[in-house]
């Protein structure tokens, strides 16, 4: 697929971008679907399939490998209807041309495409001489999915267990492979080796001779050294990575993998530095990796792209990246949670969102997998979780059960969100004899831990109509830091002029830049990592935490360097930028100290 937008909009949550393919592909514009939860993927197929009137036959859990049929057929049903939508736009009729006008107008001004369209119609819109025109140029968005590559538990069949290929993550990407998709799998959360062999066993990842790939892997990562590690890991099996996604470590929504105080802009100079390395590297293990398969090798080497995402803000900030870093395409993610057109965000929820201050964006400690994770005070799935706190009923039912991890206190693995987890574990707490302030402290950790496999999911049920019985209405949200200045609901189109810097939707004076916002909050990170080690610190802890400092005031004075010597960008907010790196130093010598 030809690539005419240098944005894409990212996985967000488990529901919030499940369908939004079929919002935004016939704009040229890519997006990513969660196929984590196969539950709700066969529920929205349903509803797919009544309101299109089309087949549907239920795909039952008593169906053998019901988990990756599920996926397979959500994935061919939101491809076909994705289609459908844009041969519908190829093929317009007169009543149809305001679509076209919309694609075009949501273009970046620069677009080629969108100056030989303006050149085609400028006299007159005769629709009959520039349709075939259209249907050679226009091209439709990506549909592709998401894996946490960590989410990837045992499954039983009654209490025998499955093979490895039937547990969650292996499933799903059987899903996808089998699917009918020309697309891309996001693979996020960290190297899952067992994972990445098993896909070796599908035709569809491997290059033919033009090294086109009819599904292909983009690697999410927070530094080189993971791409490296991890491409050169795939191309030994014939694979290749056909996009690096590099993703702020903490300036970003959703679950954050934080770097030991690696920051953005020096991590995407060493992707600049070492691009062509990497392409040449990965060029050479490929062709070892098909020649020892006895596969064909592409006769020309494989290229691929890179992408940056995570605090994004403004205009000036995405072109920065694609004019600076040379990165190839920018991820937007949580403005367009306030956009209907684009996100299943319920009403509740994205009034809060629209309200919701720094204060209110907060790095929690909710999630069952023990990663940080981006949250909003209020959101009503805590509210259902601080309701059963009340009635001394703590945890929840864990009716999907995706997201288990612990086997503290049984063979199987189960959720710290679950009651039965949370029971084991209050009941254990009671008898270590504590004041009554340390055990408030205890269980108040043991309690906060939320229900995301399902709260992720609610919306897409509730803006749905559909039953949630089973899941209940508490929403959990995973916006990133940078919502505090979007407080307005808004559109697609709204959202790409803002991207494209036709029009400005942050009215706030004092959002501070995408780079230095990030670095407050990896400085705040080590300031609680401090406070955490303070009562006793051990030899290996202090050496983890000098380390992290020291990347820090390296990541501070590579921007010194940047921001002074930027000439024609960033000019109105320089000045400000060189402050917040003064105060940061100031802020980072005094950890030191403490350390």
């Amino acid at each position: 697929m030809i690539k005419i937008h240098s944005f894409h909009i990212p996985v967000m949550g488990i529901g919030f971008t499940i369908d939004t393919p079929l919002k935004v592909s016939q704009y040229g514009i890519d997006s990513v679907i969660s196929i984590v939860d196969d539950i709700l993927l066969e529920k929205l197929r349903k509803v797919y399939c009544g309101k299109y009137k089309m087949p549907y036959q239920e795909i039952t859990d008593k169906a053998e490998d019901f988990r990756a049929k599920r996926i397979t057929s959500y994935l061919n049903l939101i491809n076909k209807l994705a289609e459908k939508r844009f041969e519908e736009l190829k093929n317009a009729t007169i009543e149809k041309t305001n679509e076209i006008k919309e694609y075009f107008s949501m273009l970046p001004d620069s677009s080629s495409l969108k100056q030989e369209f303006k050149s085609l119609t400028a006299k007159y819109f005769n629709l009959d001489e520039i349709r075939s025109w259209i249907k050679e140029n226009l091209s439709m968005g990506s549909i592709d999915v998401n894996i946490m590559t960590k989410i990837d538990k045992d499954n039983y069949s009654k209490e025998e267990k499955l093979p490895g290929e039937y547990n969650d993550a292996h499933a799903a990407l059987r899903g996808f492979a089998n699917s009918d998709l020309s697309s891309s799998i996001v693979l996020s959360a960290g190297m899952n080796p067992r994972l990445y062999s098993y896909m070796e066993q599908f035709e569809d990842f491997y290059p033919n001779e033009n090294g086109e790939i009819k599904k292909k892997i983009v690697l999410k990562v927070s530094d080189y050294r993971s791409a490296l590690i991890q491409g050169r890991f795939f191309a030994k099996k014939g694979l290749w990575v056909s996009e690096y996604r590099i993703e702020s470590g903490l300036n970003c929504g959703g679950h954050l993998f934080a770097t030991d105080g690696y920051l953005m802009g020096p991590i995407l100079a060493e992707f600049k530095k070492n691009r062509e390395h990497l392409l040449k590297l990965a060029n050479e293990v490929l062709a070892q990796g098909l020649s020892a398969k006895n596969r064909t090798i592409p006769k020309e080497n494989l290229q691929f792209i890179i992408t940056a995402q995570g605090g994004v803000g403004t205009a000036e900030e995405h072109q920065f990246l694609i004019d600076h870093y040379e990165v190839d395409s920018v991820g937007w993610g949580t403005p367009f949670l306030l956009a209907p057109d684009v996100t299943n965000v319920d009403e509740q929820t994205r009034n809060l969102l629209v309200e919701a201050t720094e204060d209110e964006l907060y790095l929690s400690n909710i999630s069952p997998l023990g990663v940080p994770f981006n949250s909003l005070k209020g959101n009503t799935k805590d509210l259902e979780k601080l309701a059963r706190i009340d009635k001394e009923k703590p945890g929840s039912p864990c009716p999907k059960k995706y997201l288990v991890s612990n086997k503290e206190f049984t063979e199987k693995a189960i959720c710290t969100a679950s009651r039965q987890y949370q029971k084991l574990k209050l009941k254990e707490l009671e008898q270590e004899g504590l004041s009554p302030e340390e055990y408030q402290k205890k269980f108040a950790k043991i309690t906060e831990k939320s229900c995301l496999c399902v709260g992720l999911g609610t919306p897409a049920l509730l803006l749905n109509n559909i039953d949630t019985k089973l899941e209940g209405d508490g929403v959990s949200v995973c916006p990133g830091p940078n919502m505090a200045f979007f407080s307005k609901i808004t559109s697609l189109k709204e959202i790409i002029d803002h991207i494209y810097g036709r029009s400005n939707l942050i009215t706030r004076t004092d959002r501070p830049n995408m780079f230095i916002q990030e670095l407050k909050i990896y400085i705040e990170f080590l300031k609680n990592k401090i406070e955490e080690m303070k009562v006793s610190m051990t030899n290996k802890q202090e050496k983890y935490l000098l380390t992290f400092a020291e990347n820090l005031k390296e990541g501070i004075n590579y921007y010194y360097g940047l921001f002074s010597d930027l000439k024609d960008t960033f000019e109105n907010t320089k000045s400000g930028i060189l402050r917040d790196l003064d105060t940061s130093k100031k802020a980072l010598q005094l950890l030191y100290l403490e350390i």
